[in-house]
């Protein structure tokens, strides 16, 4: 597909692609809802909800996406429809109007440019600049590639001089582009395959900025799609609906089970499509997190699309479900010293890969200059305080395993609440990290059930486990009581971790005898 078409073009278009679907009136009204609607710049309006009830008539009070698919079975039709008219009576239109995959807001795009000269001759000679990409940065609107072909033929004793100086530029004109898109496609690359020379997205010198009079709070809390009352996560914090973006859509997603959070709710909404979110901060470093999730079918092959914040790339290519190991698991990605742009605000664009982008949350938090805040979690249901004052968040990015019912009473240490509780069985931590850094993993734990009552006077060899982190031993034939007994704080500290190139910190709890157990978790970055 070529560039975005202009207004008058797209409405044209719309009436004959109507035109052609009179025969179907249900996806008639569907492509007229959708279309004018994008073409209007209203896009936020464009969602299952709205289309059920006032394209299908579904009741407002009533309708519920998880039970009545109505609105995704039309929308594939409509979809598939589109297809096989642009093949056949619509093939020879300037403009095309598609429906991208997951995405409800149709889009208009002219059809590619194919320049041809040509005079009678046996010989020809042919430039093609098919597959080139295009920066979509670079001209507001544009989302896919730009194919161009130049065809040249040319008889080599009747083509007059100045035809074949004005094709020969034409020919060098297109190169150049050609070499600048291939740079910036290795430019890109780079900073995506080595993202420790990625930029801080943002000017350093914030005494130069100033603060935008509508600057948002922070810790700011966002759910992508979502408009409603603020939720509340499992450690207290509030989470807010929906605001600071321009395009994509909002779409509810299937209410299927999702795995390493102790947050579903976070991953109830996306917004999805093209869209951008612009959001007023003060000057200062900030954390960024965004969260998102994979929901089946998703094919891994083909699913990828772009994060940029403040022009600068901050995910190339990005695949949730290989970057999470599959759909339906929590995906969080965090990024260290983001800054507002010089405007004063933070501009986050999300787009066109191979496929539509998809956005479930963001986090902003107040940051710490080239380094990220720790993470600290305890493996109970609620937050717990230390005795400095830190924040320890509720279990959280495990897979398997289960925890005690009751909380125990603990010795050999200021902080009993944080060894009270535990994971045990055999599970594993997958904890988000700035792939930039470095850092010191501190791993607490207490022997909570051999104790003299469950073991007798003999306990040592009733727990023996090992803890890998992404694939290097930590412990192995480790044995809390053998150590420090029954009931008492034991911490385990390892320095230098490396992450994963997904950004994790990938832990492993395997049983040797009995279960593995867990207390608590600290992740510290040793970035100075």
């Amino acid at each position: 597909m070529g560039q975005v078409a202009d207004s008058e073009s797209a409405y044209s278009e719309l009436e004959a692609v109507l035109t052609a679907l009179a025969r179907n009136p249900r996806l008639a009204k569907l492509l007229k809802f959708v279309s004018e609607r994008s073409l209007q710049g209203r896009t936020e309006e464009i969602n299952e909800y709205s289309i059920a009830t006032e394209v299908f008539d579904r009741s407002k009070a009533t309708f519920d996406g998880s039970t009545d698919s109505i609105v995704r079975v039309e929308t594939f039709r409509l979809r598939k429809r589109l297809k096989e008219y642009y093949e056949t009576e619509g093939k020879d239109h300037a403009v095309v109007i598609s429906l991208p995959v997951r995405s409800y807001v149709p889009e208009f795009h002219c059809r590619n440019v194919s320049l041809e000269v040509s005079t009678p001759s046996p010989i020809s000679q042919t430039t093609d600049l098919r597959n080139t990409p295009f920066d979509s940065s670079a001209a507001e609107g544009s989302k896919n590639l730009v194919e161009t072909t130049i065809h040249v033929t040319a008889h080599p004793r009747s083509v007059d001089r100045r035809k074949r100086i004005w094709l020969y530029g034409l020919t060098a004109a297109a190169f150049v582009i050609l070499l600048g898109f291939g740079v910036r496609e290795f430019i890109l690359r780079m900073r995506s395959a080595h993202p420790e020379n990625l930029a801080a997205a943002s000017p350093r010198n914030d005494t130069q900025l100033v603060t935008p009079p509508n600057a948002a709070h922070v810790p700011l809390r966002l759910l992508a799609g979502y408009q409603g009352s603020p939720k509340i996560d499992s450690s207290g914090a509030y989470w807010e609906a929906d605001r600071y973006f321009s395009g994509g859509a909002a779409f509810e997603r299937p209410h299927l089970p999702v795995s390493r959070t102790s947050d579903p709710m976070l991953f109830d909404q996306w917004r999805t499509g093209e869209f951008s979110y612009d959001i007023p901060l003060a000057p200062g470093p900030y954390e960024l997190h965004l969260f998102f999730v994979a929901s089946p079918p998703e094919d891994f092959k083909t699913q990828f699309f772009n994060v940029s914040a403040n022009g600068e790339l901050l995910l190339s290519n990005f695949n949730i479900n290989a970057d999470a190991l599959g759909t339906n698991i929590a995906d969080e990605k965090i990024f260290k010293d983001i800054h507002p742009d010089k405007d004063g605000y933070l501009h986050l664009k999300f787009f066109m890969g191979r496929s539509a982008p998809s956005l479930n949350a963001i986090e902003i938090l107040p940051g710490l200059p080239h380094r990220q805040q720790p993470v600290r979690l305890v493996m109970q249901p609620t937050a717990v305080r230390d005795h400095s004052g830190n924040l320890w968040h509720s279990d959280n990015y495990f897979s398997n395993g289960a925890t005690n019912d009751q909380p125990r009473t603990i010795s050999g240490t200021p902080d009993p609440n944080l060894y009270a509780w535990e994971r045990y069985g055999h599970f594993t931590y997958s904890i988000p990290v700035d792939t930039r850094g470095r850092y010191t993993l501190v791993l607490h734990f207490a022997e909570l059930y051999w104790t003299p009552e469950t073991s007798g006077s003999v306990g040592v060899g009733r727990r023996v486990f090992r803890v890998y982190c992404n694939g290097s031993t930590l412990l192995d034939d480790f044995d809390i009581f053998k150590e420090v007994g029954t009931q008492h704080a034991l911490t385990k500290t390892f320095h230098h971790l490396r992450p994963s190139q997904e950004g994790k910190l990938d832990l492993t709890f395997d049983p040797i005898v009995n279960y593995a157990t867990i207390s608590a978790i600290e992740v510290i970055d040793e970035s100075e």
